[in-house]
């Protein structure tokens, strides 16, 4: 198996060996040390010698007695074991898949949403520290402390390695859902920096929401939110230039859109309003999938989307639900009442300066024939994002505008 190869295959193994030594051992950041240096011993030696017949029996085999040694710190042994390592068979692991009950972990209630997206992509995603970092744009010290912090938090808590049930699983599971989608989001719209997107995030959320989903496949939500996912990356590759510059939904070449990724969404969306309950993703799948369900921009069906809105405003009010809402008000009745929509959220307080809020009221502005006022609020929004490519897009909006 080629290099890369083996590399997909160890960043799907990761989890499900992490998950076996914690059940087995505890010690959450022992164990984690142990099978990230069994990881990158098959990195060196799977492409060169050939992948193991059981390669989650060897990960196991090899990040157990490197845990071992940690615990006895004894080199004699340490060399000992570590030589026999590589030529005794896997030994026997359990059939399960931990990788849930790791998730659940890692997105322990005593975290914060930032703590617990970092420690998710290092123990259940398999990326490094330096990855994570580069990410989210912070030193890659930093991010080591905030990822021994969540470590410290989890221990502390007391936290055992099982799924939490009833009540308190479901709200963990809330929180395991947040964590995939601000994963996801920072992948699709990189919040800094000077590309539009991380495709290597938003494709690891994916692949972790389909983790999750394989787990708990008649869960409306966990579908509802790896089908807003597919959907929303579908449109991946028509979402900018060749030079990296964005490309509005409206203006976007939909023969660029991965239909695959479309029919799968679309089903897996349509599946999960089947049930009882409705929740935020399976409404915001719904939306996109009306997005997919349009030829062309003008034919988008934007009665329906604002129903859905108004549903999603009411089961979860959020202002930037609001924000959205008015976009799709303003296609059905004009960008004045649009406008007024989003006159309701000048007082709060998240949407202060927020530079989505001063684009879309720019964007309504310039519909309804108010130029001057565009143009400012352009160059406002522009100046409120940190994104380079938002930044360049923005200006380009302001300059089309600008009066004289």
């Amino acid at each position: 198996m080629t290099a890369p190869g083996v590399e997909d295959l160890l960043r799907g193994l990761t989890p499900q060996v992490l998950g076996v030594l914690v059940r087995r051992h505890g010690q959450f950041e022992g164990c984690e040390d142990a099978v990230q240096e069994a990881v990158l011993a098959a990195a060196v030696q799977w492409p060169a010698e050939g992948v193991p017949d059981n390669p989650r029996g060897w990960l196991v085999t090899v990040a157990s007695r490197r845990l071992i040694d940690q615990i006895r710190s004894d080199h004699a042994r340490r060399e000992r074991e570590s030589a026999t390592a590589f030529e005794t068979g896997p030994e026997e692991v359990p059939g399960t898949d931990d990788t849930l009950v790791l998730l659940f972990l890692c997105c322990h209630p005593t975290l914060t949403p930032a703590s617990a997206t970092a420690l998710t992509l290092r123990a259940v995603g398999g990326l490094t520290t330096a990855e994570i970092a580069r990410a989210f744009l912070v030193p890659e010290a930093t991010m080591a402390a905030r990822i021994s912090r969540a470590k410290q938090r989890i221990k502390a808590a007391g936290s055992s390695f099982s799924l939490p049930a009833g009540p308190e699983r479901e709200e963990r599971l809330g929180i395991v859902l947040h964590v995939l989608y601000l994963i996801f989001n920072e992948g699709y719209t990189a919040s800094s920096g000077g590309e539009l997107d991380r495709v290597d995030l938003a494709r690891e959320a994916i692949r972790l929401t389909r983790l999750v989903h394989a787990q708990l496949p008649a869960d409306g939500e966990v579908a509802g939110l790896l089908a807003l996912m597919l959907l929303t990356h579908a449109r991946r590759e028509a979402r900018s230039t060749a030079a990296g510059d964005l490309v509005p939904l409206d203006e976007q070449d939909r023969a660029r859109w991965d239909r695959a990724l479309i029919d799968e969404g679309t089903g897996l969306a349509k599946a999960s309003l089947a049930g009882p309950a409705l929740g935020p993703y399976q409404l915001q799948a719904a939306i996109a999938a009306t997005h997919a369900d349009a030829a062309t921009a003008a034919a988008t069906d934007w009665r329906q989307v604002h129903a859905l809105y108004l549903i999603l405003e009411r089961i979860a009010p959020n202002p930037m639900v609001t924000l959205n809402r008015a976009i799709a008000l303003a296609e059905t009745e004009g960008p004045r009442a649009g406008l007024a929509l989003l006159s309701t959220l000048d007082g709060d307080e998240r949407m202060a300066g927020h530079h989505r809020l001063l684009s879309v009221r720019a964007h309504l502005l310039e519909q309804a024939g108010d130029p001057a006022g565009a143009y400012e609020l352009y160059r406002r929004a522009a100046k409120s994002t940190a994104s380079l490519a938002e930044q360049r897009y923005l200006e380009s909006r302001a300059s089309r505008v600008r009066p004289g």
